[in-house]
């Protein structure tokens, strides 16, 4: 297995003309804004990540604006000019818009504060670009460009902390975390999606201000736990969580994986491993624009996955006779633990579905390199993953790290080996889709029974048959369920 994978950083261009050009395509959409609103009287400037992400040679999906004019003025301004627009975010001083293919939204300056109890903030609009830009969550969020005329705006030193590849508050750290606890998950995602490092003092308030995560909702941390792990290295990011404190709250798992290490180290690192697989699986992922078969990245399905596989490992550890430690049925423990904290961080029913799958069967694979598989073993392994099978390939393969080369070396040609023999017998069988060879309708005729149970154990048991002895044909398959059916109590009634 390579080494896991380390992309570089996004790469600063920090010339103002430079993030000029990188905005050309939305260029004529601003400047016909902003002289707009000039011409009302009023500011207008793009704010926040778009004006980042142009230093890096990043393409923002986002363009957001802030303004001098209220919601009410905003909406005269635009009439006219926007193809449409909406006020869903009028209570806090957004409007949205679209003109062609390009969404905007602006919002009135603002001079947020927070009740200290919840997310909620309590709005006051304000009338200066600096003080709208104090409030925001760091300095590399915090710099605009005045509209029409491009003129940079940096107050708080966004640009100089993106050279040094710093993550800073415009403001006190305490102060920015307790107006808004859910900023420090999105510190720990910067650090994933920028390659950025905590200023000490963000580091500090961090760890004190962890405890107040818990006042903010479940959904709006599992977005940002999304957003952090889809980014391209998600470890370091995921380390903030941990050391911080954060993830005791949210994903207390994770850290509990390091309670898995003995102290006579007589296995590995839980918790490292959880995270190098990960690396690993990452690097197994096929292109943006790959195939489905190929599992285009980011997947978020195969990064939780690998993430929480081994999270049954504390719960199931043991220590053996002679020194050994055990984790025995740790990938049934894993599962349950994963669906009740992906339940818990509300993730969508068809997410909790698959994760959970993955984290059940990615033991699985282990024993096979005996060359101890029947074909009916191949075809069950199959057939249990389903459309998860590239997934659980990826997995599988990610899992291991062991440091000993001959052993990852005859790990890697038995997965080979697996995959080789899945790949003959699909072409033969089609184990994508593997069926009974007599549908429920076919049985019913046959043993002159209605849908219902009795069918089902039926259905159950000519698949079993197929999985086992691979396809038969009809009327083999229709001798067999007589054969079956002659042992069932119904038949004797």
């Amino acid at each position: 297995m390579s080494a896991p994978r380390r992309p570089s950083p996004p790469v600063l261009d920090d010339r103002p003309q430079a993030a000029v050009d990188r905005l050309a395509p939305v260029l004529p959409v601003l400047t016909e804004l902003g002289s707009r609103f000039a011409a009302a009287g009023h500011e207008l400037a793009l704010v926040g990540g778009p004006v980042r992400d142009a230093f890096l040679g990043r393409v923002s999906e986002d363009l957001d604006l802030t303004t001098s004019a209220r919601p009410e003025e905003t909406e005269r301004i635009v009439a006219g000019w926007a193809d449409a627009h909406w006020d869903m975010g009028r209570e806090f001083g957004t409007i949205g818009m679209r003109r062609g293919p390009t969404v905007v939204e602006i919002t009135t300056y603002r001079a947020d504060a927070y009740d200290g109890r919840t997310r909620k903030p309590v709005v006051a609009f304000g009338d200066d670009l600096v003080e709208d830009l104090r409030r925001r969550d760091f300095t590399v969020n915090a710099m605009a460009m005045r509209l029409p005329d491009l003129e940079l705006v940096d107050p708080y030193g966004g640009l100089a902390d993106l050279r040094e590849r710093m993550l800073r508050t415009p403001g006190p750290a305490a102060v920015s975390f307790a107006d808004d606890p859910l900023r420090m998950m999105r510190a720990a995602r910067f650090v994933a999606q920028l390659g950025l490092t905590l200023h000490p003092d963000v580091d500090v308030a961090l760890r004190a201000a962890a405890p107040t995560l818990e006042i903010v909702s479940a959904e709006r941390i599992r977005v940002e736990l999304c957003k952090l792990l889809l980014a391209p290295d998600p470890r370091d990011g995921l380390g903030v969580l941990v050391d911080a404190g954060l993830a005791d709250l949210m994903l207390p798992e994770l850290p509990g994986m390091k309670l898995a290490i003995d102290e006579h180290h007589r296995h590995k690192d839980v918790y490292e491993h959880s995270l190098t697989v990960l690396d690993q699986a990452i690097d197994l992922e096929g292109p943006p624009d790959g195939p489905p078969e190929s599992v285009p990245g980011p997947d978020l399905v195969l990064r939780l996955a690998a993430l929480l596989h081994d999270i049954g490992k504390p719960a199931t550890r043991r220590f053996e006779p002679g020194g050994g430690v055990s984790f025995h049925h740790h990938e049934v423990v894993g599962a349950k633990l994963t669906r009740a904290r992906l339940r818990a961080l509300r993730f969508d029913k068809d997410t909790i579905k698959a994760v959970t799958r993955l984290v059940e069967l990615h033991l699985r694979f282990h024993g096979y390199g005996d060359g101890e598989w029947t074909d009916s073993a191949v075809r069950r392994y199959v057939t249990d993953a389903g459309d998860l099978l590239p997934r659980l390939h990826r997995l599988t393969r990610a899992d291991c790290t062991t440091r000993n080369v001959r052993k990852a070396q005859r790990l890697s040609r038995a997965y080979d080996s697996l995959e080789e023999r899945i790949e003959r017998l699909a072409e033969a069988e089609e184990l994508q889709a593997v069926r009974p060879e007599l549908d429920g309708n076919r049985i019913g005729e046959v043993l002159g029974i209605p849908p219902g149970p009795v069918l089902g154990r039926a259905y159950k048991h000519l698949l079993a048959v197929r999985l086992d002895r691979g396809p038969i044909g009809p009327d083999a398959a229709r001798e067999e369920l007589l054969a079956w059916w002659a042992q069932q109590p119904e038949a004797q009634a």
